[in-house]
């Protein structure tokens, strides 16, 4: 089979439209981790995105019949724009479905290369299908995103350029995994040729449809997939990428979103480029390997594989990157309510500098306070400073890995209400778009009294809310089949200690 794909990937037809990119070092990452860490830029393809090689590679292959009818496909990405580029070039009619909920700069992409973007549907299934119904009426060829013998063989030479390029000693190659056609490609290249080398996948915890593969030896699919690095964002792996890989990547490393948003500030460092999410997944991938292998002096290359980032989202991207690198750390701590009090626990911070402080008065004795303190994964971990705090007599909290407190609480610290009972709370992700809010909203307060909601966009295809209800006991059985009948992704929060010490 690798020999197969081998010939393939040599004889692809990429570079009629895509370019060689750079593998560049990334000197500061590197001097940081004490190895030579290496950076594919795939962010310099003409869509941005190494998806330009797959998608041209496909409709290269196609017969003078299969072009005249024109092709189709579905996708919320980059390989929407790899389509719609390949097409223009080979003077072909491509119709890109798409999500509503697509980013605008995604959907001008798509037509400033020339193709028909429909929007279709609030998620990706839905554009499938609609894509598929094309397929059968008007008898478009649907070029898959990932799951087909060409594309993953012109995804394939980006290794070809990675051994050419470094011919010395590699240890190992860091690769985003959403479909598995990059890294596909990859492995049947590099195992066929270079087999000693590690071709290590790199997925977000929330969306690891090739670990979970692996582990039950079969392609699952995820009951959920998180919506950050929305370039990966895929529920199953591919049959013909699963058959690769269940034989030939050594192994799936994941990595949180706070680690992803650290490795887009890292590129950014070395190079002054801004990646997406799904880019990022292989730098934050290698950090991870280093600290837990304790590597030294290994060569070690990430594909940073696109940079179709909308620009609202950078905010986000700032505000977790700290915590990525493990170098804030959130805490709700609580402080007498008596004067001095608020000096006494800044001078236990020391010489920390606070990055973030929310007071809330709770009662006439005592008063919680949600605060971002400055921390250094060497020097000084957050470990050590919550074990200082306590010391001195305050009762800490870290609320470093808590979803709620990162993505709400932070921005909404304002106290309890005494005439609220039967709260429940819960955590929501659904489809930005048009109405969607108020949607969510209708169906969300017909039955049970709105207490509390919070919602922000973050620049993303998807909107984050936080919502309390006033639920009778007796009626409480029926919240899930009510939440599930929304068919938004939701966490019951009731319990989460945040909420209860801020807003419970």
């Amino acid at each position: 089979m690798l020999e197969q794909y081998v010939k393939k990937i040599l004889t692809s037809r990429v570079y009629d439209v895509a370019v060689e990119t750079p593998l560049q070092a990334a000197r500061q990452l590197s001097e940081r981790l004490g190895n030579q860490v290496l950076l594919k830029r795939e962010d310099l393809q003409p869509v941005f995105s190494f998806k330009i090689r797959g998608a041209y590679n496909k409709l290269a292959q196609l017969t003078a019949e299969e072009l005249a009818r024109g092709v189709v496909t579905a996708s919320a990405g980059n390989h929407a724009q790899g389509v719609a580029l390949a097409a223009r070039e080979l003077g072909v009619k491509a119709t890109i479905v798409m999500p509503r909920t697509t980013p605008e700069l995604k959907v001008q992409g798509v037509r400033a290369r020339g193709g028909k973007a429909v929007l279709h549907g609030d998620a990706f299934p839905e554009a499938l299908a609609h894509s598929l119904k094309l397929v059968e009426e008007k008898g478009y060829v649907y070029i898959h995103p990932y799951d087909d013998p060409d594309v993953i063989a012109g995804q394939g030479a980006v290794a070809m350029e990675i051994l050419r390029q470094h011919p010395g000693r590699l240890d190992a190659i860091f690769v985003p995994v959403g479909g598995g056609g990059l890294i596909a490609g990859i492995a049947a290249y590099v195992k066929y040729l270079r087999p000693e080398i590690k071709v290590i996948g790199v997925e977000p915890d929330d969306s690891n449809c090739l670990q979970a593969a692996m582990a039950a030896g079969e392609r699952v699919v995820l009951n959920q997939v998180g919506l950050f690095a929305d370039g990966v964002a895929v529920a199953q792996i591919g049959k013909h990428t699963f058959d690769i890989c269940k034989d030939y990547v050594d192994e799936v490393i994941t990595v949180s979103t706070d680690e992803i948003c650290a490795a887009i500030k890292d590129i950014y460092d070395d190079t002054r480029s801004i990646t997406e999410p799904a880019g990022a997944l292989a730098v934050a991938g290698i950090k991870r390997y280093v600290e837990r292998e304790g590597s030294k002096g290994q060569t070690l290359v990430a594909i940073d594989s696109g940079a179709n980032i909308n620009f609202d989202r950078l905010r986000h991207v700032a505000e977790r990157a700290e915590l990525g690198e493990k170098r804030e750390a959130i805490i709700a701590v609580t402080i007498p309510e008596r004067p001095g009090s608020f000096k006494a626990f800044c001078e236990a911070i020391g010489k920390r500098q606070i990055t973030e402080f929310n007071y809330r008065y709770n009662t006439d004795q005592e008063a919680h306070i949600f605060v971002g303190v400055q921390t250094h994964p060497d020097n000084d971990p957050r470990a050590v400073l919550v074990e200082q705090l306590r010391g001195q007599g305050f009762p800490v909290l870290d609320l470093t890995d808590n979803e709620l407190a990162k993505l709400h609480i932070r921005h909404m610290v304002g106290g309890h209400s005494p005439r609220v009972s039967d709260e429940q709370v819960f955590r929501f992700e659904f489809p930005e778009r048009p109405g969607a809010l108020f949607n969510f909203l209708n169906k969300l307060g017909g039955r049970w009294n709105i207490t509390m909601f919070h919602y922000r966009n973050h620049g993303a295809a998807d909107g984050r809310v936080v919502a309390g209800l006033q639920v009778p006991a007796e009626e409480r059985h029926l919240v899930a089949a009510a939440l599930e009948e929304i068919g938004y992704p939701y966490w019951d929060e009731s319990d989460n200690p945040a909420y209860k010490l801020f807003l419970g």
